[in-house]
């Protein structure tokens, strides 16, 4: 079955799901530009509103109301002042670094074992290692799409994506280097909380 094909087989929710961490991958790989931002402002707003809007939500709002009038060009300078910076970033996206961060070789080498037992590698042409937030969040992508047992994906979710990401996205809400990218990972946290609350409800069968 092609890719197409399998994505478009898995439930409307799953999708939805895929979806979310592929905007989140696309946001902490690299800056937006305009036609990028036109195209985010643009998810949802065929959606019937909801009596109570959710926290996730929410923030997915504010996130859109943020990209609107956004220039480009200030928030490259934003992601590069952040997540690049001159020598050391000031926020690292690279994950090992908040959950392991008196063995982030370790963690990585245990992350690098489990992609390779599902045939997942980094490619050669790709600088970023594969604790990025971005890596990460198109491994969860990956396992969605698949679909992979729920079990391999809450086991991956909590070993490599909950707890770094979160520290990722405190750290980046508490520099003052950020403004856009301060609402990005506030959208990100709340997704992640959306994520965690279904994967603490399931049970195997």
């Amino acid at each position: 079955m092609a890719e197409s094909e399998a994505v478009s087989a898995i439930e409307p929710e799953e999708r939805a799901r895929a979806l979310w961490y592929a905007v989140v991958s696309r946001l902490f790989y690299a800056p937006p530009d305009r036609a990028l931002l036109d195209e985010l402002n643009a998810i949802g707003h065929d959606a019937e509103p909801e009596a109570e809007e959710s926290p996730f939500l929410a923030m997915w709002r504010d996130l859109q109301r943020a990209g609107e009038g956004a220039d480009p060009q200030a928030l490259t300078e934003e992601f590069e002042s952040l997540f690049v910076g001159v020598g050391k970033a000031p926020v690292t996206p690279y994950t090992s670094a908040y959950v392991a961060p008196n063995a982030p070789d370790r963690h990585l080498l245990a992350l690098r074992d489990t992609l390779s037992g599902w045939g997942l590698a980094r490619h050669e042409r790709v600088f970023e290692s594969e604790d990025h937030v971005s890596a990460l969040c198109d491994t969860m992508r990956w396992l969605i799409e698949q679909p992979a047992a729920v079990e391999d994906q809450r086991a991956f979710f909590l070993k490599f994506v909950d707890g770094g990401i979160t520290a990722f996205c405190d750290a980046t809400i508490r520099s003052p280097l950020a403004g856009f990218y301060a609402k990005v990972c506030a959208f990100t946290a709340a997704f992640l909380d959306v994520e965690r609350s279904a994967f603490d409800m399931y049970t195997p069968a």
